[in-house]
């Protein structure tokens, strides 16, 4: 059964043939179009999270105020109180979905994504420690990518035997999440009162409050992972072609591997140290790229993270306004959508596996 798990993520070099020339120009203006769309889209999202909160303003003078345009008092609720956590649900998307492309690519399995894998949730392990400790805002980006890089040793030393089963990778991968998750559900609840509401989003998944400081060092973190991610994918299409083939081209397979690897967790590391840890982005948008724009590229992955950016502002925007209940975090609204996805994954994947075995 291991076997042929393992078997799977080794396709052959004829599946991976590029297709001709003139068979490449209908994918690449199709992902050029739904790359202009999404970033319409994105606009408008933006000019609805900027105008819109306790002080309504028109769209017009939001937008103005975003660019530091207008009277004082509109620049400044902009400014400083709507556009870090509008920044944030963006950056925070972007990498999110880029890191779930990169694996789900890398392990050639649609499980695979960062949440499921246990990333996120040693993400918020490291900042709540972090906020334990009383350290600065600026120093969560990197605890929240050393807990990313503890959840990845342990899912390394629990799924590894005698070779990686994407099966056993996922289901280590849950039982890491879920283990991490209730150690940082521990540490919340022994707070201190004025330190467990700074915490809780470290619980559900949320963008509220974000400020400069949090977005600038987290931000300025994801945009070099982002360049890694694009300078990694000719590597990750020569692995697509199987690790003979790539061999013989003469990439270092287990290097480029671990290359691709460590760039997601980054990301993914990043991501929740800005939102915590936020389900379904990771998981369900590379699905949706590969289901409008085709197969793998340099494109769709850039498409991958406009859409993360585009989903996860929406989430925000839906949970503040337009659920019965207001207030809630942006996770609640992302894992109300990812269970259910994740549920039809798991069961699409055991029918092809208990398919391949007959």
């Amino acid at each position: 059964m291991t076997d042929v798990v393992r078997n799977e993520k080794t396709p052959g070099p004829s599946s991976a043939t590029p297709p001709p020339a003139s068979g490449r120009r209908h994918p690449v203006r199709r992902t050029a179009l739904l790359a202009l769309a999404g970033a319409v889209l994105l606009g408008a999202l933006v000019t609805v999270s900027v105008a819109n909160g306790d002080l309504p303003l028109p769209p017009a003078d939001a937008v103005k105020g975003l660019f530091g345009l207008g009277d004082s008092a509109t620049v400044l609720v902009v400014q400083q109180f709507r556009a870090p956590r509008m920044v944030a649900a963006i950056v925070a998307g972007a990498g999110l979905a880029v890191a779930g492309a990169l694996l789900q690519r890398l392990f050639r399995n649609p499980l695979a994504s960062p949440d499921v894998m246990g990333v996120t949730g040693g993400a918020s392990f490291g900042a709540v420690a972090m906020l334990a400790a009383g350290a600065s805002q600026a120093l969560m980006p990197l605890a929240a990518l050393g807990g990313g890089l503890l959840a990845a040793v342990l899912l390394g030393v629990f799924g590894w035997r005698s070779g990686v089963s994407v099966t056993r990778l996922v289901l280590v991968g849950l039982a890491v999440q879920a283990g991490l998750s209730a150690a940082v559900s521990f540490m919340v609840v022994r707070f201190p009162t004025e330190l467990a509401g700074s915490a809780l989003q470290w619980t559900t998944g949320s963008v509220y409050g974000r400020t400069w400081t949090e977005v600038w060092s987290a931000g300025g973190a994801m945009a070099v992972a982002l360049l890694a991610a694009f300078a990694l994918h000719r590597r990750l299409a020569v692995l697509d072609l199987g690790d003979d083939s790539a061999g013989a081209l003469g990439l270092h397979t287990h290097t480029a591997r671990l290359q691709v690897l460590v760039v997601a967790i980054v990301l993914a590391s990043l991501a929740a140290a800005l939102t915590g840890p936020v389900a379904f982005v990771a998981l369900a948008v590379p699905h949706i790229v590969r289901l409008l724009a085709g197969p793998p590229t340099a494109g769709t992955l850039a498409l991958s993270g406009l859409a993360g950016a585009v989903l996860l502002l929406a989430s925000d925007l839906v949970a503040q306004y337009l659920l019965p209940v207001g207030g809630l975090p942006v996770g609640v609204v992302t894992a109300t959508l990812g269970a259910p996805w994740l549920l039809v994954l798991m069961i699409r994947q055991s029918s092809s596996v208990n398919r391949s075995v007959r």
